[in-house]
This record gives C-alpha cells, sequence and structure tokens, in this order.
C-alpha cells in the first residue's frame, strides 16, 4: 500500500538542516542535516508511525490537502511518498505465517517433545544471524 502525507518541513535558524513534522500523523516528527536527508528521514518515520497504527489495529489516517496545509513563515510543504507493504516487509514485527515442508517423522519427533515449530525455526534463523 503506497500513501503521501503533506509535511512541514521547517529550516533550522543556522540553516544546517530541518525539522520535518506531519500535520495528519500527530507526534510524528523528523529531522535532517540536508533536505535530502530530511526527506529520507521523514520517509522512514512516517512510514514506522503509520505501521505502528497498523500493527495496533487502527486504521491509516486520511491524509490533508497539500494546499489546506499552512506551513509556519520560512517553513514549507512537500507531499511524503510512504510505502507501506516495503516497509512492513523489512521493519514489520507482526508475525506472518510461513509453510515450510519437514519429513512425517521429524514433525513427528517435535510433537513428542513438545516443540513449537515456530519458535524453533525463528531461533535457528536468528542464530544464523539472520535479522541482525
Amino acid at each position: 500500500m503506497k500513501l503521501a502525507y503533506p509535511a512541514i518541513f521547517d529550516p533550522w535558524e543556522d540553516g544546517a538542516g530541518y525539522t520535518v513534522e506531519f500535520p495528519d500523523l500527530p507526534g510524528c516528527v523528523t529531522e535532517g542535516k540536508s533536505i535530502t536527508e530530511a526527506l529520507d528521514m521523514a520517509e522512514d518515520a512516517a512510514s514506522g508511525w503509520i505501521l505502528d497504527e497498523l500493527e495496533d489495529g487502527k486504521q491509516t489516517p486520511v491524509a490533508s490537502n497539500a494546499l489546506s496545509v499552512i506551513p509556519p513563515d520560512g517553513a514549507f510543504v512537500s507531499m511524503v511518498s510512504v510505502d507501506i507493504d516495503a516497509y512492513a516487509a523489512k521493519y514489520g514485527t507482526q508475525a506472518v505465517r510461513v509453510n515450510v515442508s519437514l519429513p512425517a517423522w521429524l514433525k513427528a519427533r517435535a510433537e513428542e517433545n513438545s516443540l513449537n515449530l515456530s519458535k524453533v525455526l525463528q531461533e535457528a534463523l536468528l542464530s544464523r544471524g539472520i535479522g541482525k
């Protein structure tokens, strides 16, 4: 799911960067030392904010019309695009179902030993350094 939200980019007084906030995402604030870094950080912050809401079972907020957002003096509004599916695939914490194949005898032994196959697979992947 791709979304776009207006963000307010407020230059720092010393000109060394920008503070970015999203009127539609309460508390979603970030910054960057250049416009490029600020845009990257804004995309990351908005993606994380929205993914947290979705993982909590909430709906994504409706984006305001960028023309209706009035920035403070010296600041400007820019739309920031987010790809929630790509962000969730990389950083999401919600469990997903994975189909794996095992020999029948191995599955039977796991059940005899009361092993949780999901937990065993997670531990095996983490022990191989995946996810670090």
